[in-house]
């Protein structure tokens, strides 16, 4: 190695160099060093001095040889032999005196002063250090004051260490057995052994002996002094309180869960009013899926088709398409079954990478860990309920799709779609239009142009047999976008005995179809229960072993589930990032065409989505309820009464007046009176009374949603009627009054039932009024009745040019007879006796009028009940001023008044009862049926397909089709943006 040294050199320096080279020589042998001084001109010198130039041909790494040789620097001299030692190239421009004795102490000198500066500096330094760091460990030193208060004093301490200086004393003061020991005591140890094991049989010896050597006899039952019937009733107590606290955490967790709806419901809206959105991180494959999922359940009038890229996983049955995915997934995901369909329906599965194995719905927040198998069990469970609740109307598949996300180390980002297998044949299980109902399933989501087919053919059985790979070809059938998978490949080897079959199927040659790639896989052994980790190893291993593969039927990179699912993954991502700016142009010019028709035909009015008008609609209905709380305790007690009184009055006048009013003397007829009205009061009337408050509640909540369309006609939209209908229907179902009001009505009309006693004047006149009013309701209403039986009268006939039937003419004669009847008698059975109903038969015949005694009868119940009602009514107006002759009691008076005394009764019940209902409806009622509708309006909101049949228009739909095509917009202009990035 060549060493250039420059600068200039003395005398003595070479004379030390060559003296150096020849103790190297004579030490090395056959080494040589070559020295020679030359001279340079030194460019930078202004001066144009001279420069030496030592050349040594030799790497010189010998110390102590060269202490006399020194080069000069800045200030201070140091030896050559540390820049030697330095750098492959020495390059020293100072001028070198002739170094003496007095030049070489100064030097020594400097250096020495220098090197204790360093040292006095570096341990000032280093202490300064050492200090602040000892005091920033000193401020992070927890504070443990407290912990004086705990510890004992040394006094203490003290008291306790002397039985530990004793112990040690009596330690030391031990000696161990010498060496041998064990061995001379050994068989008496043996023997004790062989005494125990003789004895073992002896339960009592056992239990006298096992204690000595420090073993219970009891160590499996220790602790248990109680009997069985004792442990028994401990069990059920622990069992109850387990029980209690989980149906606390349950009642908990829904509530948790309501409440959690509740605000995600409120966050979406609030969202929607002020256009701010959360900005959370998600995984690109993730933000893709939800476009997808948008897409499935979106459906536009401007025909904007779902033509985004996805694999469509497509076979005949039990072909191995769902293990082809799941191999893919790296779990058994999906339910297994032998020889009958499994797949009912469509099961997007978006696959990405991630820290754990987990499996998870869209619908749902739970994780199924698939690396615990009861987790695993748990989500087939839960993907065949899914599909078998899809299926509907007696069909066998649903068009339902069914929405789920597996993550996991080293599984390939793809959205994969997994289909029902095409069947051949339909069996008596399933529905009529089974094959061509699949059929037209896979055929929809195959047609997507950009929809990747990932077609799997079972290689266990002939290719004549395959139905998948016609449909293919008439979808694809340049192949474009199809990926062939022949499953099955094992069973395929060792059934098959010409190989060159199988290679005709991986090059395209025996199918009628073409495809991107061939590949063959392996995905199971025969059993359904060996893991995906097993299989995959199986795989591997068969395919090192294949005949096939040695052959060269089968290609290396034509084989094994990990090389499909890279390949199937960038198809996939090639696809997706070719077309995904082309979808998102013809939602925008989608989203045009919808502004437009808006602004055309709803100029004036904000564009409401459905969930947006069932929030306005809801808060509409729920101050309507509250508006209950307004109505005035006078407007609920009359309407209260009034309702009562019409569902009552004709069981008072038919059941309790008229059967007493034929009572010879006025005891007779209160103690008929007061039988009825007892029994009534203990059965049928307070089931009555509740009746009428719950239809008086609900009909009123029902007038204040009408007075309030009919109040505010401009803000009341049209389309909130059938929601408002329906909300009171259902509450009406749902809501059923208190139990114990009944109890408590029924103690109260009895009560009040049996009291017969006008207290003043005022009560009476009261109960003289409600009595003629009501008796004037009953003979209206009677009269009426009579009209319709008799026909119009002359002059009804004149001004509406109408005439009398014959029946009427039969009606009009039996009245008179029946009149004739009743005009001598003032007091008269309700019914006819049958002698007077022969004698006004035979009137009749005699008249020409051919009638039977039913005719009869009908005639004479209203023609007795007009009668009857206005010598009612006469004595009603004789009574109102005999209040007098009531309180005082006056005998032989010819004023009789009992019948208002019965009224005053029945005014009173209705007065006390209409209270009782308003109390209860203030108090309880009004508020249970705020619940109920609240309730009632949470369930309506769950339920997606009843709020697009009550809340229709096109107003509505078309402002839900602007809401999801900006929704599919703004993802796609998302997820683009994220693409960007990522490239």
């Amino acid at each position: 190695m060549l060493k250039i040294l420059s600068g200039c050199f003395g005398p003595n320096c070479q004379y030390c160099v060559r003296r150096l080279g020849n103790a190297v020589q004579q030490g090395e042998g056959a080494k040589t060093i070559t020295l020679c001084r030359r001279n340079l001109t030194n460019s930078s010198n202004a001066k144009g001095g001279k420069k030496n130039i030592l050349v040594l041909q030799h790497t010189i790494r010998a110390q102590g040889c060269l202490k006399n040789l020194h080069v000069g620097t800045q200030k201070v001299e140091r030896p050559l032999l540390r820049v030697i030692l330095g750098p492959q190239i020495v390059l020293c421009t100072q001028q070198v005196r002739h170094m003496g004795g007095f030049s070489r102490f100064m030097g020594s000198l400097g250096r020495f002063l220098r090197v204790r500066y360093l040292i006095f500096t570096g341990a000032i330094g280093g202490g300064l250090a050492v200090n602040q760091t000892y005091e920033s460990w000193k401020e992070r030193i927890p504070d443990i004051k407290w912990l004086k208060d705990y510890l004992p004093e040394a006094d203490t301490l003290d008291k306790m260490a002397v039985p530990f200086t004793q112990v040690r004393a009596f330690v030391n003061r031990m000696h161990l057995p010498e060496k041998g020991w064990l061995k001379e005591r050994f068989p008496k140890m043996r023997g004790m052994s062989d005494w125990v094991s003789q004895n073992s049989d002896d339960s009592e010896m056992t239990k006298s002996a096992l204690p000595k050597i420090g073993i219970s006899p009891f160590s499996k039952g220790e602790g248990r002094t109680g009997s069985p019937v004792e442990d028994r009733a401990r069990q059920d107590t622990m069992n109850d309180e387990i029980l209690k606290m989980q149906t606390k955490y349950q009642k908990e967790v829904d509530r948790l869960e309501k409440e959690n709806r509740d605000l995600r419901k409120q966050l979406n809206l609030m969202e929607q009013k002020t256009g701010k959105k959360r900005k959370m991180n998600k995984s690109l494959i993730d933000m893709y899926s939800e476009i997808l999922d948008v897409l499935t359940d979106f459906d536009s009038s401007y025909n904007t088709q779902d033509h985004l890229p996805r694999v469509v996983v497509v076979g005949d049955q039990s072909a191995g398409k769902t293990s082809v995915l799941e191999m893919i997934a790296r779990a058994r995901i999906f339910p297994r079954g032998s020889g009958e369909m499994m797949t009912r329906s469509p099961v997007k599965v978006t696959l990405s990478e991630g820290p754990y194995h987990v499996a998870q719905f869209k619908d749902s927040t739970r994780e199924f860990d698939l690396t615990k198998e009861e987790d695993t069990e748990a989500l087939r469970k839960e993907v065949e309920h899914r599909m078998k609740k899809s299926v509907k109307g007696g069909q066998t598949v649903s068009t339902e799709c069914i929405s789920m996300s597996v993550k996991g180390p080293g599984i390939q980002r793809m959205v994969l779609v997994d289909l029902p297998g095409i069947i051949s044949t339909e069996t008596t299980v399933m529905a009529p239009d089974t094959k061509e109902g699949i059929k037209r399933l896979v055929k929809s989501y195959m047609e997507n142009p950009n929809a990747i087919i990932l077609c799997i053919q079972d290689g266990s059985l002939d290719a004549e047999r395959s139905n998948v790979t016609d449909v293919v070809s008439q979808i694809d059938p340049s192949g474009k976008r199809t990926i062939f998978v022949l499953t099955k490949v094992d069973l395929a080897e060792s059934n098959l005995y010409n190989p060159n079959r199988i290679k005709s199927i991986l090059d395209g040659e025996l199918f009628p179809m073409k495809a991107l790639g061939y590949f063959a896989v392996v995905t199971g052994k025969g059993n359904s229960n060996d893991s995906i980790d097993t299989i995959r190893k199986y795989e591997s291993e068969f395919f090192q072993k294949s005949r096939l593969l040695q052959d060269g039927a089968l290609k290396v990179t034509q084989t094994n589930t990990n090389n499909l699912s890279m390949a199937v993954s960038e198809l996939f991502w090639k696809m997706v990032k070719d077309n995904i700016e082309q979808q998102a142009d013809a939602f925008k010019a989608t989203r045009y065409n919808l502004e437009t028709e808006w602004k055309n035909n709803f100029p004036r009015l904000r564009e409401l989505d459905r969930d947006e008008l069932f929030e306005k609609a809801k808060g509409e209905i729920l101050d309507e309820v509250i508006s209950l709380g307004a109505v005035a305790p006078k407007a609920w007690e009359m309407m209260f009464r009034k309702k009562l009184w019409e569902r009552t009055a004709t069981h008072v006048f038919e059941n309790i007046y008229l059967p007493a009013a034929q009572a010879g003397t006025v005891g007779e007829f209160n103690t008929m009176v007061d039988i009825k009205l007892s029994e009534w009061a203990y059965h049928a009337l307070p089931k009555r009374s509740v009746e009428v408050g719950w239809d008086v509640l609900h009909q009123e909540f029902a007038l204040l949603a009408e007075k309030d369309k009919k109040k505010n006609p401009t803000e009341h939209d049209e389309v909130f009627n059938r929601l408002k209908l329906a909300v009171i229907e259902a509450s009406k179902s749902t809501h059923n009054w208190e139990n114990k009001a009944e109890e408590s009505l029924r103690v109260m009309q009895r009560n009040t039932l049996e009291d017969r006693s006008v207290q003043d004047k005022q009560q009476w006149d009261a109960s003289v009024n409600f009595m003629e009013e009501a008796l004037k309701e009953q003979l209206e209403k009677n009269e009426r009745k009579l009209r319709e039986l008799t026909g119009p009268g002359s002059w009804e006939q004149w001004r509406h040019w109408t005439y009398r039937t014959s029946e009427h003419k039969h009606r009009i004669a039996a009245k008179n007879e029946l009149e004739r009847i009743l005009k001598p008698q003032r007091r008269h059975r309700p019914t006819l006796s049958q002698d007077e109903l022969t004698t006004v038969k035979q009137t009749l015949q005699s008249q020409g009028i051919e009638v039977d005694a039913e005719f009869i009868k009908q005639t004479w119940y209203h023609v007795f009940r007009e009668k009857f009602i206005k010598r009612a009514l006469q004595q009603c107006n004789d009574c109102k001023k005999g209040f007098y002759y009531y309180q005082h009691n006056v005998p032989n008076s010819e004023m009789d008044c009992h019948e208002v005394v019965l009224f005053w009764r029945i005014h009173r019940m209705l007065e006390m009862t209409s209270n009782a209902l308003r109390q209860q409806v203030v108090n309880n009622e009004a508020r249970r049926l705020e619940r109920i509708i609240k309730d009632v309006l949470d369930d309506f909101s769950e339920d997606t397909d009843r709020l697009k049949k009550l809340l229709t228009g096109r107003t509505v739909d078309l402002a839900e089709e602007l809401k999801k095509v900006r929704q599919i917009q703004e993802k796609l202009e998302e997820f683009i943006e994220a693409l960007n990035r990522e490239k």
